[in-house]
């Protein structure tokens, strides 16, 4: 019987746990606490302010490790006799790694790296906010069609950077003295960062030479950032789809079997709030 009870607390902390997480208001203080440290981290690069209050900073930064913690803890606790399932969501991963890098001591060899870790609480502000993961995920799940255009970019790279050499590595040995030299004057032409100077310099001696540049400016930047656009676009729309397709899924057996679960102890104890007012009243006549 008392294993029973016990059981029945669990389940019932758990429920009450996983409402909690549920609840708008907790994602907005923990958002709050979020922007409470990035202000504090901002704070910390002031020479006067850390003279002045550097005991009360330090205490903010304890207060918000703290208060991820609990966080952390309601969101196992919220998963009754199976907290590990907190790991199979990859941003509560990222969340616990932060907050584990956070315990680092902030003395030390290590203080620096700790510094580094509460910069790092900021990037936290991307797991609160869930337009902010769509488009993180979206980004990673470009990744594998980024790089076959990143290889493409880089064939093209190489051959206009070896053109280059053979053609301007006399006229214009600084920017064109050899290969790595041309590879980093073309990433100068594809940002548009006063390519035009390197261009000018090369007409003076080739005046044709405005072809190579303008080819290259029409590949390197019009064609590939357009490239680069259009799979990421294409990735964020197909991301809202699958978001839209998991909002619309029925809800899952053990879902189902939670909520009835929930339904039979509310039932209970309704029950057993009627059967004592029986009592009372009976006494009562």
């Amino acid at each position: 019987m008392n294993s029973e009870i016990s059981v029945g607390q669990r389940r019932s902390f758990a429920e009450q746990c996983r409402r909690l997480v549920d609840t708008p208001i907790f994602n907005q203080v923990i958002i709050a606490l979020i922007s409470v440290n990035a202000v504090v981290v901002g704070l910390e690069t002031s020479t006067w302010v850390l003279e002045r209050f550097s005991g009360a900073l330090h205490g903010i930064n304890q207060l918000i490790l703290g208060a991820f913690m609990v966080e952390a803890a309601i969101k196992m606790a919220a998963h009754g006799n199976r907290p590990w399932r907190y790991f199979a969501n990859g941003w509560n991963c990222f969340d616990f790694s932060i907050i584990v890098l956070s315990l680092i001591p902030a003395a030390g060899p290590m203080a620096t790296l700790a510094r580094l870790v509460r910069v790092l609480r900021v990037l936290r502000l991307v797991s609160a906010f869930p337009e902010l993961r769509l488009l993180v995920d979206t980004l990673l799940r470009s990744l594998p069609s980024m790089f076959h255009i990143s290889l493409l970019m880089g064939i093209i790279f190489y051959i206009y950077g070896v053109a280059g050499y053979f053609l301007f590595h006399e006229i214009d040995p600084t920017h064109w003295r050899n290969l790595p030299i041309a590879l980093l004057s073309l990433f100068r032409i594809v940002t548009f960062e006063d390519w035009t100077d390197i261009m000018y310099t090369a007409m003076e001696s080739m005046p044709y030479s405005w072809i190579y540049f303008l080819s290259f400016v029409v590949m390197g930047a019009f064609v590939m950032i357009n490239l680069f656009i259009g799979v990421v676009l294409n990735n964020l729309e197909e991301a809202k789809l699958r978001r839209l397709d998991e909002l619309a899924m029925p809800p899952s057996q053990t879902e189902i079997l939670r909520e009835l679960r929930a339904t039979q102890e509310s039932l209970a104890r309704l029950q057993k709030r009627l059967g004592d007012m029986g009592d009372e009243k009976g006494s009562e006549s």
